[in-house]
């Protein structure tokens, strides 16, 4: 069947599987050449292989509950939402999230996914305490900081290439309520971005929306908004009754592809003006419901339709502390000068990270959109080299188009990675389409 990720770009010819058992996950196993996929959140082409791909939503059992600790034992195909809804009302919430609830947690290892915290706690391989994986030889080996540690390393951020993830422990974070206390600062340009991140250090939740089409002395004028888990006290008398329940939204779905050229210069243009005087207006201090904070694009299902048949691209790079006001400023400059702007043009502060081949490290790390035009391959070409030159690198769970070159320039970790699957004789078994591509 033709299958893609969420970008829907690029599309692969692939057999797909659905094992219900590891007795029948190891033969597909066996027989090499697979890569597995979890809710299919990956933007390219990284949880899809040209060979087979195993459909892992059916390992989707809660197994277990630590209360003291927060600890949660889960099967690889249980979503993030699924955890959510069972321990939310008990006080418990994701230690570290994504910008969607819809992804696995199996997925959320392989891609060591970051939120909106990391430059304070870091990205989700700080949370977990072991897993079960299966390697090349269908035999299933557990895996933790203190039993078989270089495998337990590799595979946080490895992207599923050193064997199927089958059962994840991992820690939750207790919270009071759930909602969020966020504040909205304005800045005039990235420069001023950049400041408002490094002032609000201390904040538990800081992320920046960039208007990427704006130029001149407002060139990365940006919405910063903070957020910190909302205690009883700062809940009004109706939310009291239920501190932990979510306002119930209409959600918007997208039942069609936008036609072609509906995301246009002028379009971009026009919404990130609208967006950003509307932050302008709102109050600086606001009590948001979970949902909305960590979320905002779940409620619109579909969404990557916004982007036409062909679909879409994003950019994700990130750029050293040192670095990023002046790459950052490049970056923006020159997608400005394109024309092609991006409406979801997302900025994050990391913190330090010592890892085997996980994206994070201490910077700033830039995200944006792009549909499916040979304009856009050639910008994002040339964003690529902007990155490189300032010494930044890119995040394989967004990728859809690096090359084999480009992604060795950026990430000189790539040959160890290469090394050790080769050792391992892992190289003709977890092969996606992106590690072909890629030449992992």
């Amino acid at each position: 069947m033709k299958l893609s990720g969420w970008g829907r770009y690029p599309v692969i010819d692939t057999e797909v599987t659905k094992p219900r058992s590891a007795e029948s996950l190891r033969m597909d196993v066996l027989r090499g050449r697979m890569i597995a996929r979890g809710n299919g959140r990956a933007y390219g082409d990284s949880a899809v292989a040209r060979g087979k791909t195993i459909d892992m939503r059916a390992f989707n059992r809660l197994i277990a509950f630590n209360a003291e600790n927060g600890q949660v034992i889960a099967e690889a195909g249980v979503t993030l939402e699924e955890i959510i809804a069972a321990f939310l009302p008990c006080g418990w919430f994701p230690a570290v999230t994504p910008g969607t609830k819809f992804v696995t947690i199996g997925g959320m290892v392989a891609s060591d996914i970051h939120g909106k915290n990391h430059h304070l706690e870091g990205s989700f391989g700080n949370f977990v305490d072991w897993f079960d994986l299966m390697g090349p030889d269908g035999a299933i080996s557990r895996c933790s900081r203190e039993e078989n540690p270089d495998l337990f390393a590799w595979t946080i951020g490895g992207m599923g290439l050193t064997g199927v993830i089958l059962t994840v422990a991992f820690r939750l974070r207790p919270v009071k309520t759930g909602w969020i206390r966020q504040q909205t600062l304005v800045a005039a340009n990235v420069t001023d971005a950049i400041r408002l991140f490094e002032d609000n250090a201390s904040a538990t939740y800081s992320v920046a929306w960039i208007d990427c089409l704006s130029e001149g002395d407002t060139l990365g004028r940006s919405l910063v908004m903070l957020g910190e888990h909302a205690t009883e006290t700062d809940l009004s008398g109706a939310q009291r009754a239920d501190i932990f329940a979510t306002k119930k939204k209409r959600k918007l779905t997208i039942p069609l592809d936008a036609p072609p050229g509906l995301l246009n210069t002028w379009s971009v243009r026009t919404f990130n003006a609208l967006y950003y005087a509307n932050g302008r207006r709102k109050p600086k201090e606001s009590l948001v419901d979970w949902d909305s904070y960590f979320y905002p694009l779940d409620a619109i299902l579909g969404w990557n339709r916004i982007y036409g048949r062909k679909g879409f691209l994003q950019f994700q790079n990130v750029l050293p502390l040192d670095n990023a006001d002046k790459g950052l400023r490049e970056l923006l400059s020159r997608i400005a000068a394109s024309g092609s702007g991006s409406f979801l043009a997302v900025l994050k502060r990391f913190g330090e990270q010592d890892s085997r081949f996980s994206f994070p490290m201490a910077g700033y790390t830039l995200a944006l959109d792009f549909p499916v035009t040979e304009a856009n391959f050639a910008l994002m070409d040339e964003l690529d080299q902007i990155s490189i030159a300032h010494g930044g690198r890119f995040y394989l769970a967004k990728d859809a188009r690096l090359t084999g070159r480009t992604l060795r320039q950026a990430d000189p970790r790539v040959r160890d990675f290469t090394a050790m699957r080769k050792e391992n004789g892992l190289r003709t078994h977890f092969l996606s389409a992106q590690a072909e591509r890629l030449d992992l």
